[in-house]
This record gives C-alpha cells, structure tokens and sequence, in this order.
C-alpha cells in the first residue's frame, strides 16, 4: 500500500466528522419527513464517509462521466444517508434534503436512478449486489477501468439470489467489484433469522476475497478498501461490523428504529443534540490538530 494511499492523523478526523455529518442530516430528513429508516443509516455512515471524500473517483458536476467509480446501494431503505453523502459531495443542494420522501421530490424513500449520483433503482433487497455484478461485468468488456461498489446489508445475506450473484463474480473474476456488508446483526423484526457467524467463511466458499473490519473505524475502511483495489484474481468483500443506529444513544441496538423517526419533538431534540456533540467534539480536535502541524 502506497503512503498516499494510508490516512493521516487529520484525515482520519475529518471522515469521522463528515460521518457524524451525514448522520445529522439523516435524522433531519427523517424527522422532517416523519418517515424512514433511521437505523440502517445511521450504521453505515463512516463506509460513505471514507468511499465518497476519500476513495472513490467522481465528478459531481458530470454525474455521467464515462470512467466514474459506481456505488450500488442494494439496502436501499438506508437512502438517508446515501442522499446527505452525495449533497454534502456537491451533486446536489443541501437544501433538497429536506424534500426527502415528499411527493415530486428527487429523494424518494429508495434510491431512484434519475436522482444525480444514483446509479440503479434499489430496495427490493437481495437485488443490489446482481446490479453490482453486472455493473462491474460490463466495465471489463469496455476495457474501462472504474471500480464498483455495492453496499449490502447482512439480512441480504439471508437470501439466496446474494450467493447466485456472489458465485457468478467470483467465476468471471470481478476484481473491480467490491461489496460491503452492513453487518448491524438486526433487521425488520428484530436480530437476524440465520446464523451468519461464518459469513466469512461462506464468502469465502464463493470464491471471494475476504476482510473483516470495524464499521465505524475510517482507518480500517480505507484500508481495506486499498486493499480490495490490490486484489487482481477475484471480486472482494469487506465485512463491516457495524451498530445500527449509531451515534443517537437511544436507537443504537434498537431494532424498534429501523423505520421509525424519532417519535416527538423531545426525541428528536435529543438525537440531534448528541450528534452535535459528537461533531463539535471532533471540531475541536480537527482545529488542535491542525494548528500543531
């Protein structure tokens, strides 16, 4: 790995900061909207963090452009946070996040593929990561060299048209295919049905080439994802361990939050109060830090 490549001190800050920005806004659009999914974006706010202002090669202003790393958000219930990414990324207005799920908004509860920055349709879960393949398939028979990523939940690995896709890349070795499972260990209704404890070793089984990190670590994100770009046989997935609902105290663990807003004005009070705290907290660092060097 390249030096370039490994994250300083005041990098790492940053993409913890511009996470817990994309968590903010989440719960705003969220509230506003009076529906959602909280939790699920909440968890994977560092994996967006480190992929849209670190890692992955875009241009907001040609959201088109030919050679443009792709993000397949196969959970697509998390948009929330897909949305604040790409507004905070410049593809879009900050100010449109507040029409989030109302009716002629470009923000629609589940990602749509007319809104700048989204590359396919998403939320019929399980379908994300085929899309990926195909995406990733078709940059090898264009001779173009972007790299796909696919953001995959761990329920989705309960289901088996992830494993047909998984074993379809693996044998055309789609080395530029990345996945990434948000692995919070809940869903829907609560803690996941089938045992995932070997989901490692059953990627792995699939021909995959395999990492197991901490979720909310930058550090281990970008890490991992360099790694994933030196592998040159097979696709890779990372497997992120992750909380869901990360960073609002109340909603961490919580499946009760996986699509409910903040239930009053109190509570939602609180759970911006927290983030803020948390942002103001790693302001401060970024600014003695930076003023040290």
């Amino acid at each position: 790995m390249s030096q370039s490549a490994l994250l300083s001190d005041l990098e790492s800050l940053k993409l913890q900061q511009i996470a817990y920005k994309i968590r903010r806004h989440a719960i705003d659009m969220i509230y506003n909207a009076k529906s959602g999914h909280p939790g699920g974006a909440l968890s994977l706010a560092e994996v967006l963090s480190v992929l849209y202002f670190k890692q992955m090669r875009v241009d907001p202003k040609d959201p088109s452009w030919p050679d443009r790393d792709r993000l397949v958000l196969s959970k697509g219930h998390a948009s929330a946070a897909l949305y604040a990414a790409l507004a905070m990324r410049g593809y879009f207005p900050l100010e449109e996040l507040m029409t989030f799920r109302k009716i002629n908004s470009r923000l629609q509860g589940h990602p749509y593929i007319t809104t700048p920055g989204v590359e396919i349709t998403t939320g019929s879960l399980g379908q994300g990561l085929s899309n990926a393949v195909g995406i990733a398939l078709a940059g090898v028979l264009d001779r173009r060299d972007y790299r796909v990523y696919a953001i995959v939940s761990d329920g989705e690995c309960e289901e088996g048209s992830t494993w047909e896709s998984a074993l379809f890349a693996s044998s055309h070795h789609l080395s530029n295919l990345t996945a990434i499972v948000d692995f919070n260990g809940f869903q829907l209704d609560g803690k996941l049905l089938l045992d995932l404890s070997r989901l490692g070793d059953m990627w792995r089984a699939f021909g995959w080439n395999v990492m197991d990190i901490d979720g909310h670590d930058v550090t281990q994100i970008n890490s991992a994802i360099e790694a994933a770009k030196m592998e040159k046989r097979i696709p890779s997935v990372i497997i992120a361990r992750t909380v869901k609902g990360k960073g609002v105290s109340y909603m961490e663990n919580n499946d009760h939050y996986h699509g409910t807003p903040p239930e009053n004005e109190e509570k939602y009070a609180q759970a911006i109060r927290e983030l803020d705290s948390t942002i103001s907290m790693l302001d401060k660092r970024i600014a003695a830090l930076a003023g040290s060097s």
